[in-house]
């Protein structure tokens, strides 16, 4: 499919698709590179170009990059009316948690376990996880599996009746404060100074639970891409997708410099220096 602005579908031909079994719940993993895992979950409405793009870069920094298929039409150019049709779907959804008062998305599970078949596959110290948008704070709570040690949670959304809320049951929260303790992980986070989805009353109760743990960097809504896809412009309505849909390809830009920060914090976190080598190879 083309879109006015001559962006076009991504075919993903340069991942290899697999069938990922976690618990006898099957779902559809591209995966691409060498090295050390990182799971990269999407955005609404889906498994856009741009989120490819940032799993293309990850990649190309040498990771092997792991993006699960969980709502949307997996490579299609975000519209308005389709992207709608996927938010209402997932926010009725059983693997969702979309509104106060759910807990933690049951996902996650899935998830997690995605992370240690990663792990086992590619070994190194540890798992990277990037969450954006509706999927932000799977990045986070992901990290009750050990195998994660380098969570990045951008613009997180749920839930999304309560600005100030974590999308997290209080027994998943202690759990990741006890991984702070213990392990000493940190957490990065991005979003826009005047973003109506992710607020800074959000970034307040992040910090609240994480303390000194959560790195929580806050853009100017005024650097964002100015045309980006239908979705993000009439449904999102505002500057959200700081490295992905609203990020702005250009030397020395804001959002670029987010994404070389993401990027440099995946590489310190998951260091193979003193550690077992990686055991992937080029997917």
């Amino acid at each position: 499919m083309s879109a006015p602005n001559g962006r076009f579908d991504d075919a993903i031909t340069d991942f290899s698709r697999r069938l990922v079994d976690v618990d006898g719940v099957v779902k559809t993993v591209h995966a691409a590179g060498s090295g050390p895992a990182v799971v990269l979950m999407p955005e609404m409405p889906g498994i856009s170009p741009d989120v490819l793009r940032l799993a293309r870069w990850v990649r190309d920094a040498g990771f092997t990059v792991y993006v699960p298929s969980l709502f949307g039409v997996d490579g299609a150019y975000p519209t308005a009316e389709g992207g709608e049709e996927v938010v209402r779907r997932a926010c009725v959804s059983a693997e969702f948690r979309a509104f106060a008062g759910g807990g933690t998305s049951p996902v996650t599970a899935w998830l997690r376990g995605l992370a240690r078949q990663a792990h086992a596959e590619c070994g190194g110290p540890g798992v990277g996880t990037i969450g954006l948008c509706f999927t932000g704070n799977f990045a986070l709570t992901m990290a009750i599996e050990p195998a994660v040690i380098a969570p990045v949670v951008n613009h997180p959304s749920l839930p999304l009746d309560d600005p100030a809320g974590i999308e997290m049951s209080e027994e998943d929260a202690r759990a990741v404060q006890e991984r702070i303790a213990r392990d000493g992980l940190k957490v990065l986070a991005y979003r826009f100074d005047d973003d109506r989805w992710c607020t800074g009353q959000r970034f307040a109760a992040y910090q609240a639970l994480l303390g000194d743990a959560f790195d929580g960097r806050v853009l100017p809504g005024s650097s964002a891409n100015t045309n980006p896809p239908p979705f993000f412009r009439n449904v999102v309505g505002s500057p959200h997708s700081v490295v992905t849909a609203h990020l702005v390809d250009e030397d020395g830009h804001p959002t670029l410099k987010a994404r070389d920060e993401i990027l440099a914090f995946l590489t310190e976190r998951l260091s193979r220096s003193g550690r077992s080598e990686s055991n992937c190879q080029d997917l």
